[in-house]
């Protein structure tokens, strides 16, 4: 159950960071609203986040966790320290130059990720001017991030897992002020979250940073030199650019097609929000475990464990994420307007969001099946497979969205990026079984046909119960009332869901708790 406990304690640290980055949007959407601050702030976020995310986060670990577990099973603890102050240098080195020329041609870059904002100037100079201030955070997380691995493949998940709370907490903070004692404008509120993000990046990297040197693990910083393993990290790394961040790419692609029409891109942010949340706790506590996991058991020749690990994860992602986008698909519009509807975000703004939260959320599925199934290429030092996968995937992406926008706007968009994740995940799912890596046995199945068939039965129960409380849901009788009342019907269809998947014998209910007490 190690396993487990340690899915449970990443995405717990991951639920705390969601409530608190819920915390944050509340606050975020009253302020900034979805008008010209807003698209300005959010596409500067999003544009180091997504560096951050496919370099960092995706390219790193997809490249340096397999090169440090070999290093760890067939070398010892010294070597591996040496392995990862060599990568780490060059790292530094890369880090630097890409920020110093960020900064220098940001006019240019942003004229190519948000070309809809050029026609605007006042826009397109604040977009400008917010992505300067925020792409240091892009250096920050991503020494964050090569820490993190470190302890991920130490076994050690908690310190890097609780990082992202410190961003929420750092700009709940600013937002308090802004909001409650400033009473800042959209613009001043703009600029002043922007050098909140750099902070919080900076607080994120100090705390894995002393995690890694209180457990006495802290690599020495070398002169950057390249060697075979150097030379082995970059040629695994680079094609991780796209197959490892390629949800991120995708709506990347999708922030460059939305900037043409006005408020779309906020619109996008807060629907993605919601959907991050499950993929969040699901989707990245898989992604966070398993490759060190699996790399350790493959790199040893335990190949049955590694089967074990997988088979593990698969159950352990679906028994979730079916459940949470039958939920997010049947209650969009109140988890919307209960999150988000008020202040400069109207009930227009509502009906906007949720539509395009229903698109996203029929991918979900798919988004945290390409966090399960990569690792079973990355954990074998195969990481051109899955950008061959991330390519197509973005092709059919890019065709979807410039056939859908003109015709279904925002929610084309959305559709889009669901549309291609499936794909993607098609690819890497036949693949693998075709190649041996990974076979589902016919009762496995039966069990995952059961729970979708359980899963739609539950979206019915929630659509109904919507239209019971109906006049609670609609924040008539204050926030407070109106919050209870989604949570409640939420837990009713959590209680259902579970007490049918038990009485079907698709998982015993006493195992979980089991695993949950564990952990």
């Amino acid at each position: 159950m190690s396993l487990y406990k340690n899915f449970f304690n990443v995405g717990a640290m991951t639920l705390l960071s969601r409530i608190l980055g819920f915390v944050r949007d509340i606050l975020m959407a009253s302020v900034l609203g979805t008008g010209l601050a807003a698209d300005a702030f959010f596409a500067a976020f999003r544009f180091p986040n997504l560096f951050r995310r496919i370099f960092a986060e995706g390219a790193f670990n997809a490249a340096f966790i397999p090169m440090f577990a070999k290093s760890l099973e067939q070398q010892g603890e010294e070597e591996a320290k040496l392995l990862a102050g060599r990568i780490i240098s060059w790292l530094v080195v890369v880090l630097l130059i890409l920020t110093v020329l960020a900064i220098i041609f940001m006019p240019s870059l942003m004229k190519l990720f948000v070309p809809g904002f050029v026609a605007d100037k006042e826009k397109f100079e604040f977009t400008v001017l917010l992505t300067r201030i925020c792409f240091p955070y892009l250096a920050a997380m991503s020494l964050m991030a090569a820490y993190g691995a470190i302890l991920n493949g130490m076994g050690k998940f908690l310190a890097a897992a609780f990082a992202p709370v410190l961003l929420n907490i750092v700009l709940i903070g600013f937002l308090i002020v802004l909001v409650f004692i400033a009473n800042a404008d959209a613009k001043t509120a703009g600029f002043w979250l922007a050098i909140g993000i750099v902070i919080a990046g900076v607080a994120q990297f100090l705390l894995v940073y002393w995690a890694v040197r209180k457990m006495g693990f802290l690599p020495k910083f070398t002169f950057p030199r390249l060697d075979k393993d150097v030379k082995k990290f970059w040629l695994l790394a680079l094609p991780v650019v796209l197959s490892g961040g390629v949800t991120q790419i995708n709506l990347f692609i999708g922030t460059i097609i939305a900037s043409t029409a006005g408020g779309a891109i906020s619109i996008l942010y807060y629907a993605d929000r919601l959907y991050q949340l499950p993929l969040g706790l699901i989707g990245i506590a898989i992604g966070v475990v398993l490759l060190p996991e699996l790399s350790r058991h493959l790199k040893g020749k335990r190949f049955e464990q590694a089967q074990v690990v997988m088979d593990q994860s698969l159950l352990f992602a679906l028994l979730l994420c079916l459940p949470a986008t039958a939920g997010l698909i049947a209650l969009a519009h109140p988890i919307i307007s209960t999150l988000f509807e008020r202040g400069a975000f109207d009930a227009q703004a509502t009906i906007l969001t949720s539509n395009a939260l229903i698109a996203f959320s029929f991918g979900l599925p798919a988004f945290v099946l390409i966090k399960l199934f990569q690792p079973g290429f990355f954990a074998r030092d195969d990481t051109k497979t899955p950008t061959y996968f991330a390519i197509i995937s973005v092709i059919v992406n890019i065709s979807l969205s410039l056939a859908l926008f003109p015709i279904l706007q925002h929610v084309g968009i959305a559709i889009a990026t669901s549309i291609a994740a499936w794909v993607n995940v098609s690819l890497l799912i036949f693949t693998l079984s075709r190649r041996g890596h990974y076979q589902l046995s016919f009762s496995q199945i039966k069990k995952y046909i059961l729970m979708i068939i359980i899963s739609v039965a539950l979206a019915i129960l929630l659509i109904g119960l919507a239209n019971v409380f109906k006049l609670l849901l609609a924040g008539e009788n204050g926030f407070l009332l109106q919050i209870i009342s989604l949570g409640g019907v939420i837990g009713i269809g959590a209680v259902a869901y579970f007490i049918v998947i038990h009485i079907f014998k698709v998982q015993n209910i006493g195992q979980i708790f089991t695993a949950l007490k564990r952990s």
